[in-house]
């Protein structure tokens, strides 16, 4: 008996202490805008020579574990009640993909293509990400699926596969970092 009630404890507590977390509380909120890292994918970093965005056979896809990884941060996601608005995607497979398995379906949206080997648009994709991330969204957070090499020069944090950078929006147009999740 006394080990089946400390299983359920040690089961039960970290999922409270998770549930508490003030991040997930703002999210409840909604009206936050959400950086989200693709889940894993292969090993490597970048795409193979001659990729093309067009077709998913040319890039570095998904693992089966980053595929469960996105069916878990939806699930998450929807037991914590946290609404989700817009879903915008970067064009490459592996974000589209874990849009897709995480929350059903996502738009694309170019200023969160892939930077890696590639910064000519920087300038640009930042601009539009720094005001797209300054707006307070309605009718839920904003979930913004991208890559590392993304998340970095706009906020100064390389996330993990999966991680879950929390934006504030304030009412002038900015955003500070609320903070980071891995569900």
């Amino acid at each position: 008996m006394r080990i089946l009630l400390l299983a359920v404890l040690v089961l039960v507590a970290p999922a409270r202490a998770v549930a508490d977390d003030p991040v997930w509380e703002l999210l409840r909120g909604g009206a936050q805008a959400v950086l989200m890292r693709h889940t894993i994918t292969t090993p490597g970093a970048g795409d193979p020579a001659g990729f093309r965005l067009d077709d998913c056979a040319t890039q570095r896809n998904l693992t089966d574990g980053g595929r469960e990884d996105g069916r878990r941060i939806g699930a998450a996601l929807r037991q914590r009640s946290i609404p989700v608005g817009r879903v915008l995607s970067s064009p490459w497979c592996r974000c589209l993909e874990t849009s897709r398995l995480a929350f059903g379906a996502a738009e694309i949206w170019a200023p969160l293509s892939n930077l890696f080997d590639n910064r000519a648009r920087e300038a640009e994709q930042l601009r539009a990400l720094r005001e797209i991330a300054g707006r307070r969204p309605t009718g839920g957070n904003l979930l913004l699926v991208t890559h590392g090499s993304v998340v970095q020069p706009l906020t100064g944090i390389q996330p993990a596969p999966a991680e879950l950078v929390v934006l504030m929006p304030d009412d002038a147009g900015r955003f500070k970092i609320a903070g980071r999740l891995t569900p």
